[in-house]
């Protein structure tokens, strides 16, 4: 990876760092199917057309675990989507503007259409994430390279939370449990389908290389991870 290179999508890409929790930082993911939900709503709401999708039909062909397929046509994304994760009770995307306002339309499209949909599975009322999401745009070299790995080693707060003081016990173990995970892009950048459909990955993918390349640098990293206060929902 060269300077030039990392210069350049920084310079060429208009890139935030896009995550919410749910409101006094209660759970939003309570199973699978809500986990399912969130995603399919990722690709559902990537348009700039109109999306109409309730948790009715929704639950007809997603309880079986699979994303729902809808009928293909040409879609006019309003973000490209090169990163995410889902953690119990927030998330964290890493997204680029297709449109003018692209992220603002995706974001509350999105908010909305899951918080229906969790309100009438759990027959609740009010709000249910925590205000407007949190955007960080992504302005230097090193915290374009920084956050890939920063979303995708989220998971790790369920089983070894000491990976943000950088004193993992068993990285190998660390290892393989992101690997178990899957609600997240991580699977996908190592060569794992998952979830390829909502993602753009060229752009990451040409400053990480292939995906072995991309998982030796996953396990360097973890060596030597360093959190910005800013990445987070402190």
């Amino acid at each position: 990876m060269t300077n030039d290179t990392e210069c350049r999508y920084v310079s060429n890409m208009e890139i935030y760092h896009v995550l919410n929790r749910g409101v006094d930082k209660r759970t939003i993911f309570e199973d699978k199917q809500d986990y399912f939900r969130f995603i399919h709503d990722l690709y559902e709401f990537n348009d700039q057309e109109r999306s109409e999708l309730n948790y009715y039909k929704f639950r007809d062909y997603g309880a079986n675990g699979k994303i729902a397929k809808a009928e293909k046509k040409d879609k006019k994304l309003l973000v490209d989507i090169l990163a995410f994760c889902l953690m119990p009770n927030h998330y964290h995307l890493m997204l680029s503007p297709r449109v003018e306002k692209g992220i603002p339309q995706f974001m509350q499209k999105v908010g909305m259409g899951y918080s229906k949909y969790f309100n009438q599975k759990y027959k609740r009322e009010g709000t249910l994430f925590q205000g407007r999401h949190k955007h960080i745009l992504i302005s230097n070299d090193a915290h374009f390279l920084h956050l890939p790995f920063y979303i995708h080693f989220n998971p790790l707060d369920l089983t070894y939370p000491e990976w943000r003081k950088n004193k993992v016990s068993d990285p190998k173990k660390a290892l393989e449990f992101l690997k178990s995970y899957r609600w997240s892009s991580h699977l996908d950048y190592l060569g794992i389908k998952n979830f390829p459909s909502i993602l753009n990955m060229k752009p990451l993918m040409e400053i990480f290389g292939n995906n072995k390349d991309y998982e030796k640098l996953v396990e360097n990293y973890l060596k030597d991870i360093q959190i910005d206060p800013e990445m987070t929902l402190e």
